[in-house]
């Protein structure tokens, strides 16, 4: 079973700053919980006014699970309430493990959480607590 979850979080036609701040909120989240650890991927961070930067790259976070069985369920949840505090901002997010992808763009409340539900089933060992 794979123990690592990339996230990319996206904003269309937001500053690279903009998007780097959000993903360091969440990352300054993730950190709190069961994990192993959780990176920024390379490209991460901004220089300072630039503009020529790829916004796919601010937004990449490597959240290493390690052995607990409810880290994912964590991360998810934390992932979840993260993105329903955002309001004033439209960001979208991919989680991948492995070779499975979830998309979540523009989505209701009750998609996004159906969707991670799913997500996190798919992923849970067998008995263990989705």
């Amino acid at each position: 079973m794979d123990n690592t979850l990339h996230i990319l979080l996206a904003e269309e036609d937001a500053e690279a700053e903009h998007v780097a701040e959000l993903t360091a909120y969440l990352r300054e989240e993730l950190l709190e919980l069961d994990v192993d650890d959780v990176t920024t991927l390379p490209g991460g961070e901004v220089p300072p006014g630039a503009r020529a930067v790829d916004v796919t790259q601010i937004g990449a976070l490597l959240v290493t699970l390690g052995s607990s069985a409810t880290a994912l369920s964590q991360v998810v949840a934390v992932v979840r309430s993260w993105l329903g505090r955002r309001h004033d901002t439209h960001p979208s997010m991919r989680l991948q493990m492995g070779d499975d992808v979830l998309e979540v763009s523009e989505a209701t409340d009750e998609q996004v959480a159906e969707a991670l539900r799913i997500f996190v089933e798919r992923h849970s060992p067998a008995g263990a607590e989705p």
